[in-house]
């Protein structure tokens, strides 16, 4: 089988991020695409964190009723620094018959230079790049140059998704609707939860 692999924080997950998912899907002839939250990211604290286990949920929640999507808490379950290699070289132990395809942004493949070990990386997995505005190929080539295996990466199309974790995260906290950004099942849990501080109570008036 052919596995994308789609990792990151998704606090919350949102419409960019399955969109996302979806092109590598259909543009890479995947035959699922596996979201993977992080327990700890390793370059930087998760920023308003509900904590894993919520954030797992929301995953959950968001891929709910498409075959085409899984979620797995291998990161959420593993101690430490959540390291792309590690959940690489467990996936890769428990079915070593699967083709894996890690789908980054081009911002996030130009730094992979800078990765813990990225050529281990990239031998595990072919990358799996979304291209969109504000990193060039021409970047992202030039870095996956000085990579044994970067000339394995693919491309495919990603359409300009103007939502962010962050953006939403304030919205909520502004009391701001994030009805639409997001999958009706992540609202709701959000809303019943209060994850990000004030959310909005029905989608057209304000928790004050």
């Amino acid at each position: 089988m052919r596995i994308g692999i789609l990792g990151g924080t998704f606090n919350p997950p949102h419409l960019g991020h399955l969109i996302c998912a979806q092109e590598a899907y259909l543009q890479l002839g995947l035959d699922q695409v596996i979201l993977i939250p992080a327990r700890m990211p390793p370059h930087k604290p998760v920023e308003d964190d509900p904590g894993a286990e919520q954030r797992l949920e929301l995953c959950r929640l968001a891929i709910q009723g498409d075959d085409r999507l899984a979620v797995s808490d291998i990161e959420i379950g593993r101690e430490g620094p959540s390291y792309t290699v590690d959940t690489l070289e467990e996936l890769h132990s428990s079915a070593p018959d699967h083709e894996l395809f890690l789908i980054v942004g081009g911002d996030i493949a130009a730094g992979l230079p800078d990765w813990h070990e990225p050529e281990r990386v990239l031998s595990l997995a072919t990358l799996a790049v979304a291209k969109r505005r504000g990193t060039s190929r021409e970047s992202v080539d030039a870095a996956l140059e000085s990579l044994r295996g970067g000339d394995r990466a693919r491309y495919f199309a990603m359409p300009r998704i103007g939502i962010s974790s962050t953006m939403l995260r304030d919205r909520a906290r502004s009391g701001d609707p994030i009805r639409y950004y997001v999958p009706e099942a992540v609202v709701n849990y959000i809303e019943r939860h209060r994850l990000y501080g004030q959310v909005e109570s029905d989608g057209l008036e304000s928790v004050r």
